[in-house]
């Protein structure tokens, strides 16, 4: 119970936590938009949550197998965790970086 009622107010947009990085220095920083494409993803808005945080995939991918390696043993685990970080670091900077330009 306590896990379903987490849920929903994580999914309520009034309690939504606000980026101090942007709120003191006017400068997004690398999470900026995570939590409203989480939102997103739960109101089944699967395009508009790659808008809003194109790395919220790649870390749902690698969330998803570091549980699932907790659960069971998978060959070549380490490898395919470290590709999985690098793909979310990597979409999580090229995103930083474009929204520069």
């Amino acid at each position: 119970m306590k896990i379903a009622s987490s849920i929903l107010l994580f999914i309520n947009e009034d309690y939504m936590l606000p980026c101090m990085n942007k709120q003191l220095l006017g400068i997004e920083c690398t999470g900026c938009g995570i939590q409203r494409a989480a939102v997103l993803l739960f109101h089944g808005e699967f395009i508009e949550a790659f808008k809003m945080y194109p790395a919220i995939y790649p870390l749902i991918l690698l969330l998803g197998f570091l549980l699932l390696d907790n659960l069971m043993t998978i060959k070549y685990a380490n490898k395919i965790s470290i590709f999985l970080m690098i793909a979310s670091v990597a979409t999580i900077l090229t995103n930083f970086i474009l929204k520069f330009f």
